[in-house]
């Protein structure tokens, strides 16, 4: 049997070795930030929604950032109540008679310390101000693994796995659409499931809803990239196989 042919059947073999990755191996734990034995498996590819506490529970003051929406109000001066004020891609009010004013990275209630502390003395004697977030961008889903552009996106409306790929604009060269995890808590327990891309794109099951603070792992398929090395050698036997693998 010539090399040729050898390497073929070699690459063969590996590929059918190569199963869907388990949840708490190495890499599932690396991706979700979750440690072996730390996770349950949900049955059915089911997870159950997060509860308020589990979405708000978090004992952590909320910190404004950038593109945040707020409502500012000086208490019995009309001029200067019921303002609402956007913050720059730097995290900068501008608010009348205060002037530009660093909000990120400050509570709402520090953010009121400053304006009264800007406000006392040349303009109000005693200035009473209240900061509410009237839009927030905190409420953001993880999407890592091979996507093209993983990161964090805001969670805007009903959010489904697909349209979360979407949102890191789709899937890399050596994605694994078998092996997509979702890591959720509820009730305070981390939990995961498995889902194929593929079958929901078939309509094999429902596109499964996505909520703040979940994290989306897109799996490697370690079999695909070996054949993209072994196309450089054997490129005319190699790509009936590669059309296999992507089938």
């Amino acid at each position: 049997m010539s090399f040729r042919w050898c390497l073929i059947v070699g690459i063969a073999c590996l590929s059918a070795c190569v199963g869907p990755s388990k949840l708490g191996s190495a890499g599932g734990a690396r991706g979700g930030g979750q440690a072996a034995g730390q996770v349950q498996v949900a049955p059915t590819n089911v997870l159950p929604p997060p509860e308020r506490s589990d979405l708000f529970g978090q004992n952590r003051p909320y910190l404004i950032g950038p593109f945040d929406q707020l409502t500012i109000d000086v208490f019995g001066i009309e001029d200067l109540s019921r303002k609402q004020v956007q913050t720059d891609a730097g995290g900068r009010i501008s608010f009348p008679l205060a002037g530009v004013v660093e909000a990120a990275g400050k509570t709402p209630g520090e953010l009121e310390d400053i304006l009264e502390e800007r406000l006392r003395g040349r303009f109000v004697r005693d200035p009473q101000v209240t900061v509410n977030l009237r839009e927030t961008v905190s409420q953001v889903v993880t999407v890592d693994g091979e996507v093209r552009e993983p990161g964090l996106y805001p969670v805007v409306g009903k959010l489904t796995l697909m349209r979360a790929v979407a949102r890191a604009k789709g899937v890399s060269e050596f994605a694994k659409l078998d092996d997509v995890v979702v890591f959720r808590t509820v009730k305070g327990q981390p939990m995961a499931a498995l889902y194929n891309l593929k079958a929901i794109r078939r309509g094999n099951y429902e596109d499964p809803e996505i909520f703040a603070n979940d994290v989306v792992v897109v799996g490697d398929s370690s079999a695909r990239r070996l054949f993209k090395d072994a196309l450089q050698v054997i490129p005319a036997v190699a790509t009936p196989l590669i059309l296999l693998l992507r089938n």
